[in-house]
């Protein structure tokens, strides 16, 4: 399990708009993949 740090979570926010808490359950699911997160 990737650990999923503050700025990957704001880039995340920023390339999709989506909230915050949303980035972070995307991350952490993804396992810090931002493809498979902003699916």
């Amino acid at each position: 399990m990737a650990e999923i740090k503050a700025a990957d979570v704001m880039k995340l926010r920023k390339m999709t708009s989506a909230g915050m808490m949303d980035c972070k359950k995307a991350l952490t699911e993804a396992d810090g993949d931002f493809n498979k997160a902003m699916d």
